[in-house]
């Protein structure tokens, strides 16, 4: 994926850290509503960039993981005072447990019930008795429809725009695709990128049904969306006190 790779540089411009900051505190608020004691230490899976950990740090010490070397020297650039360790959040295993774990929109390449199972795996393994982990999927079956959104960005003499376009060629299936066009302009030369991420979809029943099976209790908190009120829910799944 060319996002993650190849227009890396591009990243910051596409989705700046800035317009993480209401979700990160909703995610914020609802680790500390769900764990007691107060919860210090987070590990995120799929920290990508470090956008949300840039908010998050200011309340938890923050571990952060990702799977692209390229997205965690991004992250490494803005939050030079957090861990960093790369390792696909399926199999990673870091012999040491967390207050609060964090699967934000990484989760959505997760293509299959296996590929989920895994990972909830992974965040039980890594989340300490009595603490939380929450997943964060762009969109559950009962609230994805096919939409466009348009992005402007510039740096310098620098300069972006973007469609992103996300439908679903076969709604039998447990995936939608989203398409991905760029106009980049440097100085006074522009090229173009054509970029296609294939991601997870999967009913809210789905979710419910495993997280239980991997060991947690499970309910849906809200998340804001936009600017004008706008929210979806996200699944909070905490990890029962030892017996």
């Amino acid at each position: 994926m060319l996002l993650y790779g190849d227009l890396v540089s591009w990243y910051r411009m596409f989705t700046p850290p800035s317009e993480y900051a209401g979700e990160a505190a909703s995610y914020r608020a609802a680790f500390e509503t769900a764990v007691t004691p107060p919860p210090r230490t987070l590990l995120e899976l799929g920290a990508g960039a470090g956008h949300n950990a840039f908010h998050l740090k200011q309340r938890f010490q923050c571990t952060l993981t990702d799977l692209s070397d390229a997205m965690l020297s991004l992250s490494r650039e803005l939050n030079p005072d957090c861990e960093h360790l790369q390792g696909d959040m399926r199999t990673l295993r870091l012999a040491r447990q967390f207050d609060v774990v964090l699967v934000h929109d990484a989760i959505a390449y997760m293509l299959s019930e296996q590929d989920l199972v895994a990972t909830m795996a992974t965040a039980f393994a890594h989340t300490r008795p009595g603490g939380a982990a929450l997943f964060a999927p762009d969109h559950v079956t009962e609230t994805f429809h096919e939409g466009t959104d348009f992005t402007t960005g510039q740096d310098g003499d620098r300069a972006l725009r973007a469609i992103a376009w996300a439908w679903d060629p076969d709604p039998g299936d447990n995936s939608y695709t989203v398409e991905y066009a760029f106009l980049l302009r440097e100085g006074t030369r522009v090229t173009t990128a054509h970029d296609t991420h294939v991601e997870g979809l999967f009913p809210r029943a789905t979710w419910v049904r495993l997280l239980t099976a991997a060991g947690f209790s499970v309910e849906m908190v809200a998340r804001p969306v936009d600017d004008e009120g706008a929210s979806d829910e996200v699944f909070l799944a905490r990890r029962p006190h030892a017996a």
